[in-house]
């Protein structure tokens, strides 16, 4: 009985110390990115870094930042097998730990969010898309995974109810819900992050936006791309030009309507 109590710790740590070792490597990644790092949560399927990034964030440093996590896992395996290899680890105990760095990598990996899979998925998305729209369309569609997630724990009552995945399904649909419903804060934060940059100091590809000049101001500011610094051109009836603007500009001007004024 102590042999099996002790076992279990054991792997019990081992579990806790592969997730704190995945999670360390968003965080390193994130620093060097000169990201601020808040908190890092541990969670029963895993764990959270909390980051404030400071300024535009690309892509690119998101995929950074979200892949780096997957990738402590990947070492993990090949070190477990040079260990097992080497007769260091027993074979079982190897077995063991690459199973756990598998499940927790590829369960990371599944395109939810807040998961990194989810995380990959909206910056690849926000290259294609306007990032209010990839907002909207990524937690959308977070939310139907999370709750066939549900369904299918639930559907195999035949083989025992999946609690497991059923926790976790139910923690990532009321997750995903919270962030669909505060999406305006994080498209606020966004505009906040471009609202500094300059046409001359952008090192983003410059790109046109054709608008109509009876097109509300909240509309336009939807259009705004992540990896672009986009110019408005602003149109009359005829489809003659009247107008350009740079998108700080536009920001500028959406932000002191949407923003209360500070006082003095």
């Amino acid at each position: 009985l102590v042999s099996v109590f002790t076992g279990y710790w054991v792997e019990l740590l081992t579990l806790f110390a592969v997730v704190l070792i995945h999670e360390l490597g968003h965080a390193a990644a994130a620093d060097r990115l000169g990201w601020r790092i808040r908190q890092i949560e541990l969670l029963p399927f895993g764990g959270v870094v909390k980051l404030d990034e400071w300024g535009p964030v690309s892509a690119r440093n998101e995929l950074i930042v979200a892949l780096a996590g997957p990738l402590q896992n990947g070492w993990m395996i090949g070190l477990s097998w040079l260990l097992s290899e080497l007769n260091v680890w027993s074979s079982d105990w190897s077995d063991y730990f690459m199973q756990a760095n598998l499940i927790i990598a590829l369960f990371n990996l599944l395109p939810v969010l807040p998961l990194d899979g989810g995380k990959i998925m909206q910056a690849l998305v926000s290259c294609v898309l306007p990032y209010y729209r990839t907002l909207a369309v990524c937690g959308l569609f977070s939310s139907a995974a999370s709750v066939g997630m549900i369904l299918f724990a639930c559907a195999r009552l035949g083989d025992g109810l999946q609690l497991n995945l059923l926790l976790v399904g139910c923690f990532l649909v009321v997750s995903n819900w919270y962030e669909y419903r505060h999406r305006m804060y994080h498209f606020l934060r966004f505009l906040l992050n471009r609202k500094w940059a300059t046409p001359e100091g952008s090192t983003l590809p410059a790109v046109p936006i054709v608008v109509a000049e009876n097109n509300d101001i909240a509309h336009v500011v939807r259009l705004l791309r992540r990896n672009k610094y986009q110019w408005i051109f602003v149109t009359d009836h005829r489809g003659r030009v009247r107008t350009v603007l740079p998108e700080t500009e536009l920001i500028r001007r959406y932000l002191q309507n949407k923003l209360p004024e500070e006082k003095p």
